[in-house]
């Protein structure tokens, strides 16, 4: 075996360590657990100075003890996340299950309607479960993500979601001629559009420009989809709710920059309204805007 394969095999066994122990573990332990390591490990972590400068830059007049409870919270959903991952099969939805559902109808009139359609969201609460959601209602939407950079790790993403008969559509250029592809078939794409692309267009988004993906505005437009916001709450343990909108279009007058510009500033400021509502459950982490 060569040396520089070491790293990366080293990093898959504990991850599928990991996984497998909170897997074993009953999911509201395994949820407790990784909240815990959550907030008094990962707090520490020298990655919290970022999320740190991210809150005070956004909310300059928030006092330093509540922006260090936000921090800790964050870390304690991120935790929670994680360790839920492997039980991501055994949620329930619905009334008297462990995740509530606001806007079921919205999602079953993307089901019927025989078009494509859009779903986006962010990085709150638990986002996992967003295509789980849609796929208990009977709609598989197709997911976007970010491959692993290393590859021992892609099981994590094709096994552990346990979303039987949903495509992970890796980013870049190979990933959106997929989608386009599925949204020409009358396929339902998702993607979680709060994190910066580089060679994105700049949008207000905290009223500072940031670098954004434009891909949902331009398929979007392209197909006349219906564009669905989703997002996912933690009430409190392993526990939540997912909020289903209804169905938006974007405009289009045929200014294809203006447009796509527009709708990129409404989806910014749906995914702002939100995070403002649960500063603690979003991933300060990224680096959104520019220093």
């Amino acid at each position: 075996m060569k040396r520089r394969e070491l790293p990366p095999r080293l990093e898959a066994a504990a991850v599928w360590l990991i996984f497998h122990f909170f897997r074993l573990l009953p999911l509201d332990l395994a949820s407790a657990i990784g909240g815990w390591i959550g907030r008094t490990v990962g707090y520490r972590l020298v990655l919290t100075r970022r999320a740190r400068h991210n809150l005070q830059r956004v909310f300059p007049d928030m006092p330093a003890a509540r922006r260090e409870a936000v921090l800790r919270a964050m870390w304690d959903n991120l935790g929670r996340t994680a360790a839920e991952f492997p039980h991501l099969p055994e949620f329930r939805f619905g009334p008297g299950n462990r995740v509530e559902v606001e806007g079921w109808e919205h999602v079953q009139q993307l089901r019927d309607d025989g078009k494509p359609g859009l779903f986006f969201s962010g990085h709150l609460g638990n986002w996992e479960l967003m295509g789980l959601c849609a796929l208990r209602a009977g709609l598989p939407v197709h997911l976007v993500y970010r491959a692993p950079n290393n590859s021992r790790l892609e099981w994590v993403y094709q096994v552990g979601r346990g979303n039987e008969g949903v495509q992970l559509i890796p980013k870049g250029a190979a990933g959106a001629r997929v989608a386009l592809q599925l949204l020409k078939q009358g396929q339902h794409v998702g993607m979680l559009v709060d994190q910066k692309m580089n060679d994105g267009i700049a949008v207000p988004f905290f009223g500072i420009e940031a670098m954004t993906a434009p891909a949902l505005a331009t398929f979007a437009l392209k197909y006349d989809c219906p564009v669905v916001a989703a997002r996912v709450v933690r009430l409190g343990g392993a526990r939540f709710r997912v909020c289903v909108e209804p169905p938006i279009r974007f405009d289009d007058t045929g200014d294809r920059h203006a447009d796509i510009l527009a709708a990129m500033t409404r989806v910014n400021g749906r995914l702002e309204g939100w995070i403002r509502q649960h500063p603690e459950q979003w991933l300060w982490l990224h680096r959104r805007w520019p220093d």
